[in-house]
């Protein structure tokens, strides 16, 4: 777009300090070792199997690590938002904290179990002796279908084996997973670590006999499974653009209960909305589910995924083009009722940035960047290239500076970010939204989603001369001189005129 976006060049100025690792010392290895002491404590620990399957599930890079909420945080979601399922963190006291008040924050209304540990539990292996008890005084078939245990980042370091857990007790199944920060990227991978793992036992179950129907019965039709968190109303719409077809919208994973995960491995194909749960699509796959990558966003999108989705349903080609034509003239026409206008520049770490930037070009954008947290994988190829098409630079594992960078250098009129991305537009007078509250929290398929998106998007563009005009007001305010509290008004000073040196009487002219 007429701007060279040279990120190469600011990752090597920004390179984060080595870490002090003599620090650690004193109690053992704790979280502040850094990744590379962690990682490499891990494998001589005997994790090593455990670190090169989340490497080759979530890999890092182009650097090593965007900069995110600990992940461990998308485990403990997944866990919290199923029905009939306890939670029990294994880590440090500061990490569980912060893990448990950011999960009541968005809105978790169960306790979240905690097995705490000092340098001996942790060396002697009583850790792991306290987790199995706190497990077996969990796992009460009345209260729960299953139980999830998390190591964070010091118990995956130590080699915790929570693979030593039973399996179930009672009828509970019982899940350990280890989403160490050294290992999982990002939260929202973490989500596809849990969930894969869920998977993975419900598939084992399903071949071994008759397991529970979902909680609405089987459905008719042959179902299509969806792959990633997603606003609400969204599964219902794909269920509606999935009729014409003969199908139907099955589950979406991460499930609300265990009985919906054999509902999704009984499914014709899946959807993998958000295209980063590798986990999961490793035990579709194993499952014989074929698995469709991108989603039902604008006209190109629809079109494109009701194809896809047809063919690997097995639907006829009549059928798939008559589908089309009686759902694209909706979406063209709220497509053209609200148009977009303007640079806007779109960056996040949910997963779905690439598909409301498909979303904001077919609305009349330009979309010269989209930087997301989250890894290139074969399942997001299809949005990538219709995107680089039209001129968008899709980074991939973007870090904040990255992100930073393109504001800056590209001047968009609107900046969709994270918090600090929102924060430094704003600071500029660019009026910006914050991508996880304002813009994921949104329907996206169908016609609801591009008149969801466009009214906000619109709404936030006319608020350029509010901020021009703030700007103006405030221009100089906490800032310089004027930074900071003061008890009285403070005042500039000015450096003092350096003096002429006097000379003796006698030596002047």
């Amino acid at each position: 777009m007429g701007v060279s976006l040279d990120i190469a060049d600011l990752r090597a100025r920004t390179k984060s300090p080595a870490a002090d690792i003599a620090a650690t010392q004193g109690d053992g290895l704790g979280c502040h070792a850094g990744r590379d002491a962690m990682r490499a404590a891990a494998e001589a620990a005997g994790m090593s199997e455990t670190l090169e399957q989340l490497r080759a599930d979530y890999p890092q890079g182009p650097h090593d690590q965007p900069q995110s909420m600990c992940p461990a945080f998308g485990s403990l979601r997944v866990g919290l938002r199923m029905r009939r399922t306890a939670t029990i963190l294994s880590g440090s006291a500061c990490c569980v904290y912060g893990l448990t008040f950011t999960s009541h924050f968005y809105g978790a209304k169960r306790s979240v179990g905690y097995v705490p540990f000092n340098s001996e539990t942790l060396v002697t292996g009583k850790l792991f002796e306290d987790i199995r008890e706190a497990v077996r005084a969990t796992a009460k078939p009345e209260d729960y279908d299953a139980v999830v245990v998390i190591n964070l980042c010091v118990p995956t370091a130590s080699g915790v084996p929570l693979r030593l857990l039973p399996k179930e007790i009672d009828g509970v199944r019982v899940i350990g997973i280890d989403v160490p920060g050294f290992g999982v990227p990002t939260h929202a991978e973490a989500k596809d670590v849990l969930a894969g793992a869920m998977l993975k036992v419900a598939h084992a179950e399903a071949e071994q006999g008759p397991v529970q129907a979902p909680r609405g019965g089987r459905s008719e039709r042959p179902a299509v499974a969806l792959l990633g968190e997603m606003f609400p109303a969204d599964p219902v719409v794909i269920g509606a653009l999935l009729e014409p077809l003969g199908l139907a919208a099955g589950p979406v994973v991460p499930t609300r209960e265990w009985r919906e995960l054999y509902g999704a491995l009984d499914c014709a194909a899946v959807a993998a909305i958000h295209p980063f749960y590798t986990a999961s699509i490793r035990e579709f796959e194993a499952a014989g589910r074929p698995v469709v990558g991108s989603a039902p966003v604008g006209v190109d999108g629809t079109a494109a995924w009701l194809e896809r989705i047809g063919e690997a349903c097995g639907v006829s080609a009549a059928t798939i083009e008559a589908a089309k034509q009686k759902i694209l003239p909706g979406i063209r026409g709220a497509l053209a009722a609200q148009p977009i206008r303007g640079r806007i520049t779109l960056s996040g770490y949910e997963g779905s940035e690439l598909l409301v930037a498909r979303l904001l070009v077919e609305s009349g954008a330009e979309v010269p960047y989209v930087g997301t947290a989250c890894p290139r994988t074969p399942w997001s190829e299809v949005d990538r290239d219709w995107l680089e098409a039209r001129g968008t630079q899709v980074r991939y594992r973007a870090s904040l500076e990255d992100d930073l960078f393109a504001l800056d250098q590209l001047k968009p009129d609107l900046a969709i970010g994270t918090t600090p991305v929102v924060q430094r537009a704003k600071e500029a007078g660019t009026p910006a939204l914050y991508f996880t509250n304002l813009i994921s929290a949104r329907p996206l398929m169908g016609a609801a989603g591009a008149g969801s998106l466009a009214t906000v998007v619109n709404a936030a563009l006319r608020n350029k001369p509010r901020f021009d005009a703030m700007r103006d007001f405030f221009e100089g305010v906490g800032v310089g001189h004027a930074a900071g509290v003061w008890q009285e008004v403070p005042r500039v000073k000015v450096a003092p005129k350096a003096e002429v040196p006097k000379k003796p009487i006698g030596e002047m002219a």
